[in-house]
């Protein structure tokens, strides 16, 4: 069986679509306790790290043929606004680094990095490159929507194919039919309040109106942020990026609500029996960090299937 680690696991997104694939992973590290607790609960057979993956004694680290690793994106994410690319996120952009000291020392025939496609934009990118071309590997950025992989979710993200091979391994990725965000909310569930009342936006009010004629009573819009403009979204189409904070609502005629976390998780494709905290906000922000499971699946097997 192929193994594999897990490098800035998370909620465990990556060792999810790993175990889909049917690989085994090994060893998942991440730096926030609460990640790694439940990580361990939804992966019980792993071992598990809670550290600075910089200080990782990588010789401790079992042997695999697969590294997985979803270094830290804020500092690339266009989600950060102004304070993108700035010198503060210097530290979170250095994370992957960590991913040239695990080659060097395992040397495993493959590796899949997650992140943002700004992640190509990083002054360091061409130097992080060569640094894993001198390890022997072989670079093969893929800029997919997960999407187009089956997620119920426009998720456009970066995964960096490594292998140890003659040439850059360019994979030949599924295009599933796209599946609707209806497939997983639930209208019946809840908490909804009455869009007319005091306090509501006025911006709020006007996405809701242009939702109403363009999509009928019940559709998504933002409540935050600026994700489809301020006409909202039909229902019958995947849903836009899950965020690591609330930001879709649900409109049902005069009624409204946030997603739920639950929402969120299935628009991420884990599965309802996935452990997860009681605390909505907690949830929300591992959700909106992870590898969503599927799209990590369908990845991993064509790594397996082209090598």
């Amino acid at each position: 069986m192929t193994t594999a680690i897990d490098m800035f696991a998370g909620m465990g997104g990556f060792s999810t679509g790993a175990r889909a694939a049917g690989v085994q992973v090994l060893w998942a590290a991440n730096h926030w306790p609460e990640a790694v607790k439940w990580h361990a609960a939804n992966h019980p057979h792993t071992e598990h790290a809670c550290q600075d993956l910089h200080q990782a004694r990588w010789e401790q680290v079992p042997a695999h043929d697969l590294l997985l690793a979803s270094p830290c994106c804020q500092g690339h994410s266009p989600a950060r606004g102004k304070a993108n690319g700035n010198p503060q996120h210097d530290a979170s952009r250095s994370t992957a680094w960590a991913v040239v000291s695990a080659l060097e020392y395992h040397k495993p025939q493959a590796a899949v990095v997650e992140n943002v496609e700004e992640f190509t934009n990083w002054a360091l990118y061409p130097a992080w490159v060569s640094a894993v071309q001198a390890l022997g590997y072989q670079v093969a950025p893929h800029v997919v929507d997960c999407a187009d992989l089956g997620v119920p979710q426009h998720r456009v993200r970066l995964f960096i194919v490594l292998t140890r091979s003659k040439a850059p391994l360019m994979l030949q990725l599924p295009q599933e039919r796209h599946v609707p965000a209806a497939s997983f909310l639930d209208f019946d569930a809840g908490r909804w309040s009455p869009i007319e009342k005091p306090g509501r936006a006025q911006a709020t009010l006007d996405r809701v109106r242009n939702g109403r004629q363009r999509f009928g009573d019940r559709f998504i819009m933002p409540y935050y942020g600026k994700g489809s403009g301020t006409t909202g979204r039909d229902i019958n189409r995947p849903i836009g990026t899950i965020t690591t904070l609330d930001r879709w609502a649900l409109v049902d005629g005069d009624h409204m609500r946030m997603l739920s976390a639950s929402e969120a998780l299935a628009a991420m494709s884990f599965s309802a029996n996935t452990l997860r905290p009681d605390n909505h906000r907690l949830t929300m922000h591992m959700a909106g960090n992870a590898v969503p499971p599927l799209a990590g699946q369908r990845v991993i097997e064509a790594v397996l299937k082209a090598a």
